[in-house]
């Protein structure tokens, strides 16, 4: 029987009493990807499964570079990687498993880029680093630029990851798979540089999930047992630095598994790709300044519109108002060269529909 501690306000943010329960858990799940799943073929449900995700069309075509069996044993929920990753950016993929998000970010930053993918499993590390050389000779790279680190996602530190030394997080189901979210976090947020940005899918939930469930190795490791009520997220996330976050994909997860969907009952599990940013800045409300933002249309691959998340398209040309979030957003990260935002005036109280809405951070572009 494994203890479990409540911690602070979030009841369902779950932290290992021990470290040998910790060790037990990280061994679960090494255990269930490392030998007892030998293809994507072999999972029980479909939350870690990829379904349809908006790739582009340079990402689909350096997808259709990458080896065969990195892809084959690759297990994710949605589309982890960012559009317009620039070229020289470094990049972390955590729980890269076989690798195949690494080399895509791989293809997208360039030979003078890096990507570093961490993993505990060392049957998912060793079919990633298999293909290192291939992937550099397929790229038209002199030298690799990835790197693959055997560690956990909740201690970068002990993996050589230092304080600010890293432009875009990345992820892909797999942070519901972690015994202690709240250090996952805390460690994104040390490890990148101001500005940068965690671009992540996973799976959610619409409440708390028993402790009975989250014992369950099958559940746990299908991904679903350890995911994070909404809402705990929302205020996890605000804990440790990121103050707004927004959702740029979502999709319900139907586990199509009437076995397993019958031990869940009546929880709704979605996959969201999330995205967030080191800016201390931000708020934790769409507040108005009178900002607008105006797009270049000079990013990568985006000539005509700009989509920062599911409530923000940004159209070439055309000015548009965006609260002082957004306009933090667009103006000291990566987005920058591609603007041109307004600067702050008095204040208006709330955003636009925020404030008809009552609603905070974290809802996809409430503003």
């Amino acid at each position: 029987v494994w203890i479990l501690k409540k911690r602070f306000q979030f009841p369902q943010v779950l932290i290992f009493k021990h470290s040998s329960l910790m060790a037990q858990k990280r061994e679960e799940v090494s255990d269930y990807y490392g030998k007892r799943l030998a293809s994507s073929k072999d999972l029980q449900t479909n939350a870690c499964c990829i379904g349809e995700v908006t790739l582009t069309r340079k990402q689909k075509q350096i997808l259709g570079k990458v080896h065969e069996e990195v892809l084959n044993r690759f297990y994710g929920c949605g589309s982890a990687v960012p559009v317009g990753v620039p070229e020289g950016a470094v990049v972390l993929d955590l729980g890269c498993g076989s690798g195949r998000d690494v080399y895509l970010a791989s293809g997208l930053v360039g030979e003078n880029g890096k990507v570093i993918g961490l993993d505990m499993t060392d049957e998912q590390l060793e079919v990633a680093r298999r293909h290192v050389d291939y992937h550099a000779q397929v790229f038209g790279y002199s030298k690799p630029n990835v790197e693959f680190v055997k560690g956990y996602i909740e201690d970068l530190a002990s993996a050589g990851i230092t304080d600010n030394s890293v432009d875009v997080v990345i992820s892909n189901c797999v942070v519901n798979l972690s015994p202690n979210k709240e250090l996952v976090f805390e460690e994104i947020y040390r490890v990148l540089k101001p500005g940068g940005e965690l671009y992540f899918s996973d799976v959610f939930c619409d409440r708390r999930i028993s402790d009975e469930l989250r014992a369950d190795q099958v559940l746990w490791g299908e991904c679903l047992s350890g995911a994070l009520y909404i809402e705990d997220f929302r205020r996890l996330m605000a804990k440790v630095g990121f103050a707004d976050y927004r959702i740029c994909e979502s999709s319900a997860v139907t586990v199509a598994n009437p076995e397993i969907e019958k031990q869940v009952g009546a929880i709704k599990f979605y996959s969201h790709t999330v995205r967030a940013f080191k800016l201390p800045s931000l708020e934790d409300k769409c507040e108005d300044f009178g900002q607008t933002a105006t797009y270049l249309g000079t990013a990568d691959e985006q000539p005509h519109a700009l989509f920062l998340d599911a409530g923000h398209a940004f159209i070439t040309g055309r000015r548009t108002p965006v609260c002082g979030n957004t306009a933090d957003m667009l103006s000291l990260t990566r987005f920058a060269k591609h603007f041109t935002v307004t600067l702050r005036g008095p204040h208006r109280g709330l955003f636009g529909a925020a404030a008809a809405a009552g609603c905070g951070f974290g809802s996809g572009g409430c503003c």
